[in-house]
This record gives structure tokens, C-alpha cells and sequence, in this order.
């Protein structure tokens, strides 16, 4: 999608959101395997299930405030879980941080997952990021450490007991979690990263020296600028239009799977007041939690032996964001590599597949012992 309105600052790049304010509530030990690297199939002229999962229905819907500084943010989030005495498994979502970043993304794979007959009993709970999905929108300066400094909050408060969570993330979030636990900040059983990414778009694009920085500085500064940003965010992101081309250029892998439904859904979400902030951030490198592929790879490499790590990567990937996710086949700390169909949202563009994925990897290190 291009983004004129950056004014010969760059010549395209990304920047489309959603969000939206929360809805009101509804009523082991594991195996470290050694990297092995699967390739999925799956015919692009099959429909995916992206419609379908517009139905879906949590079990529970709540809001939590994260307490940060001198803000009480409101974050919403979702939980899935099936009838049973069996005592739960506990699985974290993330969604991709990203500008059309929801909870929605992660409801069919949960559906999924919950609905296999299994050893175990797994409940999901999926959240949204502070800025971003149905969570509440302050006008504050987002970057890597606040998001990070969120998950771990997050984690630590609802997500307990801890000794019992996996988490599962997309993209940048994916690598945010990777970064919390390499810290110790997080503890969780095991990890999937599906379709992982570190760089935000205009810094995968043009990189990140000095000059640049100062270009990105300048944009963000005017996305975040009362009146002007409203303006340059509505045309270039809050608008029907910017939506369907960012969908079937890079976020779905076939176009045929963007439906007026889904641009429709996501438009709605982007009218909100502060909408931009978080979009702003990530489009100009701000949420980027490691600043280059040798970075990146070292995140995972210090989780060896600790942790099982599932890479999920994609075949219909941005060229530039495929090569970061192919530097894991095979890589120190990754305990399975597989690749799927679909882009950047292959979670939410081919939901079965992913789950099968998932599921797997949730077998192979969980079911063993039970």
C-alpha cells in the first residue's frame, strides 16, 4: 500500500490498524526435540476459513487495567476453554503486533485446538496489545520495552500458574515473548512463533541509519501531531480501500480470502480515537525488539536446551520478511521448523493448517507424560 502522504520520505510502505474498546463480560514436563524442519501443503484455490471465524465466540470476554506509570490502560482480552473436570492446560495468543493487529486473528485456531479429542485438556486465552484490537488507546510512547514490559505484566497477573503456560505469538509478538523469556522475565512450558518477524515496515525496507531515523522521526511525528495526523492517518490507513490492498498484497497469501467482510470488520476498527499511536511506532521501527538478523537469531540461540521452540513459517511471505523467518530453519534454540501456506496472518488466512501445526508440537512435548 503506498504511503503518499510520507511525501518523498519513502517510496511505500504499510500502515493499516485496528481498535476498538472492550467489550463487556459474557458469562508436564517437556521434551526437547532436536530441529527437524516440515513443509505443509495446501491448495490456495481452497477458501479459507476467515469468514467462518467472524462466528466465533469466546467463552469469556474481560478487561484488565494494566497499571503502567501513571496510567491505568484497559486491555481487553478473551478466554476459550471446554467443560470438563480435567484441570487446563493454559495456552497464550498474541496477535501480531501489526496495524490490523485483533484478537480475532487467533479465534479459529483456538477453536481448533480445543475442539481435538486429546490427552489433555487445553483452555486459551487470547489478549490484545495496549493500542491496538479492542484494548483502549492512550496517547503515550510505545516501543519495544513497553510492549514487553506489558506481556510479562500480563503474563504474571492472569496468566498464572505460570509453570503450566505456552504461549503462542505472531510476528513481532512472537518475538517479543522469545525476548522476555530469554530474560527470565517470562517462564513459560513452550513456545510458537508463527510467522516471526523483527522489523518494522519501513526499517525492513530502507534500514536503519542515521538519515533514515531522522526521516521515520519526522513521520511518526506527524501521525502523532493533533489534526495533521488524524488527517494523513485517515487517508492512508482508515479508509476501505487501504485496507483491501494491504490485505492482498502482503498480509493474506490469496487475494481471493480478502472478503468485504473482513476489510469491512477492520475498517470499524480503525475509527477510534488514538487509533494511530501504536501504528505510528511500529511502522517507523519503534516496537522492533531486536535491531538486526544476528540479534534475532541470538534471542532464540539462548533458549537452547531450555525450552521447546516451534518456527512457523510461511510460504506466501514479503520476500524481505520470509528471508528473516528462513534464517531459523535449522537454527541454535529452534526446536521444530515447519512452513505453511499464507503471509504474515497465516493464522488467521488458513486456521486449520495452523493448528495442526500447533497441535502437534503441543503432542510431541505435553502428551507424553500425561
Amino acid at each position: 500500500m503506498a504511503m503518499a502522504c510520507a511525501i518523498s520520505i519513502f517510496s511505500s510502505s504499510t500502515l493499516a490498524f485496528a481498535s476498538k474498546n472492550c467489550r463487556p463480560s459474557l458469562s508436564q514436563t517437556t521434551h526437547l526435540l532436536k530441529p527437524i524442519s516440515i513443509k505443509a501443503s495446501l491448495d490456495y484455490s481452497t477458501p479459507s476459513s476467515v469468514i467462518e471465524q467472524k462466528t466465533l465466540k469466546p467463552t469469556k470476554t474481560n478487561c484488565w487495567e494494566w497499571k503502567f506509570k501513571d496510567s491505568a490502560i484497559r486491555i481487553y482480552y478473551e478466554e476459550h476453554e471446554n467443560e470438563s473436570s480435567v484441570p487446563p492446560k493454559h495456552i497464550l495468543m498474541i496477535p501480531t503486533i501489526s496495524d490490523v493487529s485483533t484478537v480475532e486473528e487467533w479465534r479459529g485456531v483456538a477453536k481448533d485446538i480445543l475442539g481435538r479429542s486429546g490427552k489433555l485438556n487445553w483452555r486459551a486465552t487470547i489478549v490484545d496489545w495496549p493500542g491496538l484490537g479492542f484494548s483502549s488507546k492512550p496517547k503515550m510512547d510505545y516501543d519495544a520495552v513497553v510492549m514487553e514490559n506489558f506481556l510479562v505484566s500480563f503474563i504474571n497477573e492472569i496468566c498464572s500458574p505460570e509453570n503450566d503456560l505456552v504461549v503462542f505469538g505472531g510476528g513481532h509478538a512472537a518475538t517479543i515473548a522469545i525476548r522476555a523469556a530469554k530474560k527470565v522475565l517470562v517462564k513459560p512450558k513452550a513456545i510458537a512463533a508463527v510467522a516471526p518477524t523483527w522489523a518494522g515496515p519501513l526499517p525492513i525496507v530502507f534500514g536503519r541509519d542515521s538519515n533514515m531515523q531522522t526521516r521515520y522521526g519526522l513521520l511518526r511525528g506527524i501521525l502523532r501531531a493533533p489534526g495533521a495526523g488524524w488527517m494523513m492517518y485517515n487517508m492512508l490507513v482508515s479508509n476501505e480501500g487501504a485496507i483491501q490492498s494491504q490485505y492482498k498484497s502482503h498480509v493474506y497469501a490469496n487475494p481471493q480470502n480478502v472478503t468485504p467482510e473482513i476489510v469491512q470488520s477492520r475498517y470499524k476498527l480503525t475509527t477510534e480515537k488514538g487509533s494511530r499511536y501504536v501504528p505510528a511506532a511500529f511502522l517507523t521501527g519503534l516496537l522492533d525488539p531486536v535491531n538486526s538478523r544476528g540479534e534475532f537469531l541470538e534471542l532464540f540461540a539462548d533458549l537452547e536446551g531450555e525450552i521447546p521452540v516451534l518456527v512457523v513459517s510461511t510460504e506466501g511471505s514479503p520476500k524481505r520478511s520470509k528471508a528473516e523467518m528462513e534464517a531459523l530453519r535449522e537454527a541454535k534454540g529452534v526446536s521444530k521448523f515447519v512452513k505453511v501456506p499464507g503471509a504474515l496472518l497465516p493464522h488467521e488466512e488458513y486456521p486449520s493448517m495452523v493448528a495442526e501445526e500447533l497441535y502437534k508440537f503441543l503432542q510431541e512435548n505435553f502428551e507424553a507424560d500425561a
